[in-house]
């Protein structure tokens, strides 16, 4: 075992053996080189890691293609350095061609910092969800309408990007639809994906709008198939109703001066007709009933006029009666009635009975 160490260690030495060293030092380009090359090893990871990695090496590279032409003239010394700095070459655009291609639009990069960066939502599932509307921005000019209540069909789901859509029924306005809010998220949810319909409002843009469409189908699919993506349209949907809920229960409140709940069964019993109409037959009855009372006395016999009259229970003598509730008085420009219902919420498939509570 020890002869053959001392043997390699003879050869060792014998092959590393020089029969002369060179006195003067290699030129500037040499030295270049290696420091290029040193600077690349010393690269990270990541895609911008890998830039810096290839873009050192190619031209450390390079700079030892020219000292072997110039000062070593050595071919072999050429043909590695130049196969290496082309290699480190395609790799670099390799990488560039990759950053391109994964480079999103302007819109749709502004979309996700806005909408699904806060939410931590990954950029591949977002690419995905891109994907399914075949990053395609629409546009909308002054005064277009984007759908016709009863003639539309809700085949699609679309969400602004700019501009400002006015929400109106049978001419009344309802609300605005602002950037960044789905245009028909209640028309999305009211049905189910084999059922059909078509739009009870009317859709208009106010200013020049552009906006992202999704088709029915296709997003139906996406859904069905990826549960992620499903649970993030199901919170961003119903953060947008909820939404136009609240801008409907503030024109309420601008309009009667009075904050109400947005559950329609208790909006409906403050605003409702009916206290409304029972009001003037429960006054009428209140008249009635007071009217023998305050009608003047009979002749009766002597003897019943004797009669003292009946002393009211003691609970009546302690406790002075309650006074009547006074009704609020309702304002005359508008009354919320039962039809006008499906005017103030023609989105969100209420109807009279449901906002009564009396649902069939």
């Amino acid at each position: 075992m020890s002869a053959n160490s001392s043997r390699a260690g003879q050869l060792l030495l014998q092959a590393s053996a020089c029969i002369s060293w060179k006195q003067d030092v290699e030129g500037a380009v040499y030295h270049l080189a290696n420091c290029l090359l040193l600077l690349g090893f010393m690269g990270g990871s990541g895609v911008y890691g890998c830039f810096y990695f290839f873009g050192f090496l190619s031209a450390g590279y390079l700079c030892c293609v020219l000292w072997g032409w110039f000062s070593a003239c050595g071919l072999d010394i050429v043909l590695w350095s130049f196969l290496l700095a082309v290699f480190c070459l395609l790799q670099l655009a390799h990488l560039v061609y990759r950053l391109r291609e994964d480079t999103l639009a302007e819109e749709f990069d502004l979309l996700y910092k806005t909408l699904c960066l806060p939410l931590q939502v990954p950029l591949q599932t977002y690419k995905e969800i891109v994907h399914c509307c075949e990053k395609q921005v629409l546009t909308l000019a002054t005064e277009q309408t984007y759908a016709v209540e009863g003639e539309t069909p809700i085949n699609r789901l679309s969400l602004l990007l700019s501009g400002r859509v006015r929400v109106s029924q049978d001419g009344q306005f309802l609300h605005y639809i602002f950037p960044y809010q789905f245009m028909d998220s209640p028309e999305w949810e009211s049905l189910q994906p084999s059922e059909e319909g078509v739009f009870q409002v009317t859709l208009t843009a106010e200013t020049s709008c552009s906006y992202i469409s999704w088709p029915r189908k296709s997003l139906h699919l996406l859904l069905t198939k990826e549960r992620y993506i499903s649970c993030l349209f199901s919170a961003l949907l119903g953060y947008d109703i909820s939404e136009k809920l609240y801008t409907l229960n503030d024109k309420l409140f601008a309009k009667f001066g009075l904050r109400f709940d947005i559950r329609l069964p208790s909006l409906y019993h403050v605003l409702g007709p009916t206290a409304a109409d029972a009001g003037p037959e429960s006054e009428k009855g209140d008249e009635e009933a007071c009217e023998p009372a305050a009608s003047p006395p009979q002749a009766t016999p002597t003897s019943l006029q004797q009669t003292p009259p009946c002393s009211p229970p003691p609970a009546a003598t302690n406790f002075p009666a309650p006074p009547s509730r006074a009704r609020l008085s309702r304002p005359d420009s508008g009354i919320l009635e039962i039809d006008d219902f499906p005017s103030y919420f023609p989105q969100f498939g209420f109807s009279g009975k449901v906002a009564a509570g009396r649902i069939p």
